[in-house]
């Protein structure tokens, strides 16, 4: 996927170009998500006319990405594609605006949402980066075809 290729603000642009994050969209999430090694982070940032918010964390991830560097606690960064955001980002339960989504090795670890105090921030990134992987916040209902020949419920 080319930057070119992609509607975004340009700070949100600006992490792809300048900072070596990646694009990711439905249908490059699952190869993103298998190549990982480490923590990662994936920022949805949303409509930043709706939600102006996301661009000044758009700023600021970058900067959190080198104090955690500093404190021991390295991440990649990537980027929802903004006119997909908001689905990609139901796939994992997630509905606030803007999130930083946490993954490590492939697997949901945690969210941290909304812009904050550097502090704070901080703070919130280094626990997320601390924290166990776990089950995504979503419903959990598997979505099972009406035309599967024969069930294969246990």
């Amino acid at each position: 996927m080319h930057t070119c290729d992609i509607a975004a603000p340009p700070l949100l642009a600006q992490l792809v170009t300048k900072h070596q994050a990646q694009w990711v969209d439905f249908d490059n999430i699952d190869a993103w998500l298998a190549g990982q090694q480490g923590d990662q982070v994936l920022l949805f940032a949303g409509d930043p006319v709706r939600f102006p918010e996301a661009l000044d964390v758009a700023v600021v991830l970058p900067e959190l990405q080198r104090a955690c560097a500093g404190a021991g606690r390295t991440f990649g960064m990537a980027v929802a594609v903004p006119e997909c955001a908001e689905a990609l980002a139901l796939k994992f339960g997630s509905q606030r605006w803007p999130t930083l989504m946490f993954f490590r090795s492939g697997h949901y670890v945690t969210t941290v949402s909304g812009m904050h105090d550097w502090g704070d921030y901080f703070t919130r990134v280094s626990q997320a980066l601390d924290a166990p992987t776990s089950r995504a916040p979503t419903i959990g209902i598997p979505v099972v075809s009406n035309t599967a020949s024969a069930s294969h419920c246990h």
